[in-house]
């Protein structure tokens, strides 16, 4: 299918690439929401915050090349390098162990692209929303209170491209700690 010049449409035919891709994928928490729901929820922050069209489609599918079959020429094909870089540089090297990843993330976190960062930052809102909402039934308190002080620190790297982005990270984090500290109550 040839991209269209309509951002409206490209928006869609990103959701319909996640969508497809991301099949039978649900995500960790006690809802067991398909996985889809996650890249679409990305997306949506980003666009009600004022991300660049790029960035929008990046984040529908920043999840295929980590957790599907997809390729990052798959995605040059589908949607262009632009984007395509976008999602290869907001992704994670699932070779490396977890918690090799999870200091890589902290560190190169301010050497990413604008558009990385915005990703980046409205991922870290969406998983925060999940894990005060609705957790993997084996995480534990002291795991969630782990979870969200990394975002955190992952976070500090990426603010400064999008003051309503990162306001709302700020606002979505002291609302995961209220919770998670209500509830150690």
């Amino acid at each position: 299918m040839k991209p269209s010049t309509d951002p409206g449409a490209e928006i869609l035919r990103a959701t319909l690439f996640a969508a497809r891709a991301h099949a039978g994928q649900v995500r960790k928490g006690s809802a067991a929401e398909p996985y889809v729901n996650h890249v679409i929820e990305v997306a949506s922050i980003l666009a009600e915050h004022g991300a660049p069209l790029p960035v929008i489609l990046a984040a529908l599918l920043h999840d295929t090349v980590e957790d599907t079959d997809v390729t990052h020429a798959d995605l040059v094909a589908a949607f262009g390098v632009e984007v395509a870089d976008l999602v290869a540089e907001a992704t994670d090297d699932t070779m490396l162990p977890k918690e090799t990843r999870k200091a890589l993330q902290v560190s190169q976190a301010a050497k990413k692209s604008d558009g990385a960062k915005q990703l980046k930052l409205a991922d870290k809102i969406s998983n925060l929303l999940a894990i005060a909402d609705s957790p993997p039934a084996n995480w534990i308190h002291a795991r969630r209170l782990e979870y969200v002080g990394w975002a955190g620190r992952v976070a500090a790297g990426l603010k400064g491209v999008n003051p309503a982005l990162d306001a709302l990270f700020d606002a979505t984090y002291r609302s995961a700690v209220a919770k998670l500290s209500a509830e150690e109550g």
